[in-house]
């Protein structure tokens, strides 16, 4: 009966269950690293102790700087990442909204998205040099064009019966794309911006590795110089709790804009 309570399909988890559940599985996924660490099954130079990794994790905040390199990969993400909304949202809204806007942009959006963001490092270094510019442009490029595909699928999504209402008592289309579509697909747009900012932390080391002294990518590449997985690692829990940072900022964010869409 209890396995059929827990299996139970599109059932919601009660609010107990889903912590338990995911302190849960952390607890798993530390309590074999710790095993399979003190038991010698792997290799402590490349695969170093939790306890190792979190003493890493404290010297390099508060003995070696750390802070400063973090913060300047959270600016280069941010920064990238509003100029790609500012980008993305007008256009995918204008794209789904108007048919013959999508046929103009939407082949040059779809064949971009099958583009290796990392193919376009040599060309911009080439192009901008080995400044924050690259940096920006790379994590701009990997991106824009998932996220304006997912605005314009959400707009062709608001229901038709808004926008033929609007049209009826006389909106002009300026007017039933700001007033009405618009605010009907923002919950979605808000939604598509949370899931690619996780893209753009997913880019940042790849950014960041190319001719760069700071930043956790670039702290991750030292490392690596000199055999140093303890430090490699805790720059991969850093970059792994900011993103979920971000990630509960922009659920609360939703929350908080969007009340009436909380179920009861």
């Amino acid at each position: 009966m209890a396995t059929n309570r827990f299996f139970g399909l599109r059932k919601p988890v009660g609010r107990r269950q889903r912590l338990v559940s995911a302190f849960g599985i952390w607890a798993v996924f530390f309590g074999v690293w710790i095993f399979a660490s003190s038991a010698g099954l792997v290799n402590d130079l490349l695969v170093p102790a939790p306890q190792k990794v979190f003493a890493t994790t404290w010297d390099l905040f508060w003995e070696r700087g750390f802070a400063s390199d973090v913060m300047i990969s959270i600016s280069r993400v941010v920064g990238a990442f509003a100029m790609a909304c500012a980008v993305a949202v007008p256009l995918g809204v204008l794209m789904g909204a108007f048919p013959a806007i999508e046929a103009v942009f939407a082949p040059f959006v779809s064949a971009w998205r099958y583009l290796p963001a990392p193919s376009f490092i040599p060309i911009l270094l080439m192009w901008f040099g080995t400044g924050e510019a690259p940096k920006l442009a790379l994590l701009f490029i990997g991106v824009i064009f998932f996220l304006i595909t997912l605005i314009m699928d959400h707009t062709k999504n608001v229901r038709e019966e808004l926008v033929e209402t609007a049209l009826t008592l006389g909106a002009g289309r300026s007017t039933v794309v700001m007033k009405v579509v618009f605010p009907a697909v923002l919950p979605n747009i808000v939604t598509a911006m949370r899931q690619m900012l996780a893209m753009a932390w997913t880019y940042l080391v790849i950014a960041e590795i190319v001719a760069s002294t700071t930043g956790i990518g670039a702290m991750m590449m030292r490392a690596r110089r000199f055999l140093k997985t303890d430090e490699i690692l805790s720059g991969i829990i850093v970059i792994g709790a900011l993103g979920l940072i971000f990630d509960l900022l922009f659920a609360l964010l939703h929350r908080w804009a969007f009340p009436y869409l909380r179920k009861s």
